[in-house]
């Protein structure tokens, strides 16, 4: 039976056409639309009256028209659609895409997919299996899937009926272009960095797994030439023995040859305080790899957030059984959709104020701890008349559990509060927490003096801990606020006299000495010339290259060391361009105020105390990644990623990296990665 139900125009021919050389023919209202079959098919006639339609595939020819009758364009459709097209199976030609999934009852699903028929307007994309093989090493490599996703029987299936033609991967497979990516991620990272005009810091944040072997991750920060701060994740290092005191050297020095960073080492941050055998190791490799600046002061640092982390676990230890009340009566209630029901009508009945919620907290962070806390104690009035309405209730904390959870959070705020700043900005963090270590030392001191024992205890076993913190970095922090052209000295000077009290002149002088000892470094020690840094010199010394010549006929003469003579002469009467910066006022203080834009600004003005700057802002006083700067546990690679290869487990986790700060151009073509 002829079919004339989906009875489409032909390209290139309208009804007035149709209806000249079928002149018996009834005129036909026909639908405008243009069928998609004719991307495949070619009418042709083949007699009187006659016409075919041929597959510009196989050549194979259907019935079209036949006289006054009409055949539609459904069975030219099931050709192309139901893979009986052996070309077109083959994927010869361009568009080698099926625009209809075939039903395969082994794929599982417990119908056939209806077709799927793509408008006029829409192109056919080429299948491309290369391309898709890119797509999924990148989807396992930001959503951290498992490499063996790709012999799942959900995700073969999943694939399969989505697109027959793509062949199945294997392990290994995904495994070397999951490794091929990473390759050319670093690749075009590398490139970047090689433009970098300054030094580079260093993090490193020591990770265990199951199997005892420790893993390095290596992260760099450094100031590119348009002077924003970068992070990224350098290396991770697998150590069998992390416990051993050259771990962390021969991570440092994987990591510097890795990167071509020798000489270009400014300071490390260590995620974990260092033995004196750990730092005895690691100090000769320093100054083999790397000129010591400042003698070597700025290369050890330890880092705040595990600092304020110890510190809270003091606090969270000193109050462990009202915490554990206040955290059964939060369960209590979030446990029941009656009994949050119940708790929101006392609530509401007493019309207590707080727009806070209740939740319970993750042991393994202590901020949620501290907000648990502060929700619930602006909620204590509600806990102590909830078991008016719910008898059931009876774990209600006392007045004086309450009295101790706030003391709780008076301990636990400030270092919430600084703890959250690494948390959400991109600026330079090193300035910030001059101010927030100074303020949390200042409140400790206060706190010591207190007539309540479990105060004053609680606070000395804190400032035990902020007190080293302050010890070994007060110096790189101070220089930093020095470098803020907002405070400069006079911030030094002011909180130094609040912490010291009459000493304060001796360490004051310490910070001024060092910071003009570092500048004469960097005036003796150039930086080498980065291709970047060689575009500077040349477009500030543009102006000056039509000088007379003259002028080059007396410099070329012998008067060189006339010059040298001058700066002799000149030197003590000359002030330095440290000193100058020092004696200019200081600038209003604003709340968004972007010190690394302000250097970018006066580089010219300054030249060289431009370049250090630059080095001492980016020093970073956090080894922890954002999403660890609360943990109070030490990280531990999961079970999984700990079976793969080391050089598996450093392609994934530093690909993903990167690949959040944006990818390189992606290319079709893979690197072969044998495995």
């Amino acid at each position: 039976m002829t079919e004339i139900t989906d009875m489409e125009t032909i390209p290139g021919e309208s009804n007035n056409q149709l209806a000249l050389t079928t002149p018996e023919a009834q005129p036909i209202k026909r639908r405008k639309k243009k069928s998609m079959v004719w991307e495949y098919f070619t009418i042709e006639n083949v007699s009187a009256g006659c016409r075919r339609a041929y597959c510009k595939r196989c050549k194979q020819s259907f019935a079209y028209s036949t006289g006054s009758k009409v055949a539609g364009t459904s069975h030219l459709k099931r050709h192309i659609a139901k893979g009986t097209c052996r070309a077109l199976l083959r994927g010869q030609g361009q568009d080698n895409n099926q625009f209809i999934t075939p039903y395969n009852p082994k794929m599982g699903g417990s119908e056939p997919p209806k077709r799927r028929y793509r408008s006029p307007s829409s192109p056919f994309i080429p299948f491309d299996q290369d391309r898709c093989r890119h797509e999924i090493a990148r989807m396992i490599i930001m959503h951290e899937y498992p490499l063996h996703i790709v012999e799942h029987p959900g995700f073969i299936a999943f694939v399969q009926n989505l697109q027959p033609q793509f062949d199945k991967m294997s392990f290994n497979t995904v495994q070397g272009d999951c490794v091929a990516t990473y390759l050319r991620e670093k690749q075009s990272l590398m490139n970047f960095i090689e433009g970098i005009p300054g030094r580079f810091c260093l993090t490193l944040d020591m990770w265990s797994s199951n199997q005892t072997l420790g893993y390095v991750f290596i992260t760099g920060h450094f100031v590119d030439s348009d002077w924003k701060l970068h992070r990224r994740v350098f290396n991770v290092v697998m150590e069998p023995y992390p416990d051993s005191h050259s771990a962390l050297s021969h991570a440092i020095a994987a990591c510097l040859s890795d990167w071509s960073l020798e000489g270009k080492l400014f300071s490390l941050t260590f995620n974990h305080p260092l033995s004196e055998a750990g730092l005895e190791n690691l100090r000769p490799l320093l100054c083999v790899k790397n000129p010591l600046i400042l003698n070597g002061q700025l290369l050890i640092r330890n880092c705040i957030a595990r600092t304020m982390s110890s510190m809270a676990k003091d606090v969270l230890g000193a109050g462990q059984e009202i915490i554990k009340k206040i955290r059964d009566s939060v369960k209590y209630v979030k446990m029941s959709e009656s009994h949050d029901d119940k708790f929101i009508q006392v609530k509401n009945q007493l019309q207590v104020p707080s727009e806070k919620s209740l939740f319970l907290d993750n042991q393994t962070q202590w901020n949620t701890t501290y907000q648990m806390l502060a929700a619930a104690s602006e909620l204590k009035e509600v806990f102590d008349c909830l078991d008016t309405y719910d008898p059931d209730y009876k774990l209600a904390p006392s007045m004086e559990d309450w009295k101790l959870a706030e003391t709780l959070c008076s301990f636990l705020k400030p270092l919430f509060d600084a703890a959250s700043i690494l948390t959400t900005t991109t600026l330079p963090t090193v300035i910030t927490f001059f101010y927030e270590v100074w303020k949390i030392h200042v409140d400790l001191g206060r706190s010591i003096t207190s007539e309540d024992p479990f105060i004053s205890n609680l606070a000395k076993s804190m400032q035990e801990k902020i007190d080293k913190y302050w010890k070994d970095c007060s110096l790189v922090l101070a220089m930093a606020v020095v470098m803020d052209p907002r405070f400069k000295m006079k911030l030094v000077e002011f909180s130094f006299t609040k912490i010291y009290g009459e000493d304060a002149p001796t360490y004051i002088k310490t910070v001024d000495d060092g910071i003009h000892e570092l500048f004469l470094e960097y005036v003796a020690l150039p930086l080498p010339l980065t291709p970047t840094y060689v575009e500077e010199v040349n477009g500030a010394n543009n102006g000056k290259t039509n000088e007379s010549h003259q002028g080059n006929l007396l410099s070329d003469h012998g008067l060189a060391d006339f010059d040298v003579y001058i700066m002799e002469t000149n030197s003590q009467q000359m002030k330095s361009e440290l000193d100058q910066y020092l004696e200019e006022s200081l600038l209003p203080r604003v709340q968004e105020f972007d010190v690394l834009g302000w250097w970018k600004l006066n580089k010219m003005k300054y030249p060289t105390l431009s370049k250090m700057a630059r080095d001492i802002l980016s020093i970073p006083v956090s080894a922890a990644a954002t999403e660890s700067i609360f943990d109070i546990t030490d990280k531990q690679l999961d079970e999984y990623r700990s079976s793969l290869r080391p050089e598996t487990v450093e392609a994934l986790i530093c690909a993903k990296d990167w690949l959040h700060y944006g990818s390189s151009d992606v290319s079709n073509a893979l690197v072969k990665m044998e495995f």
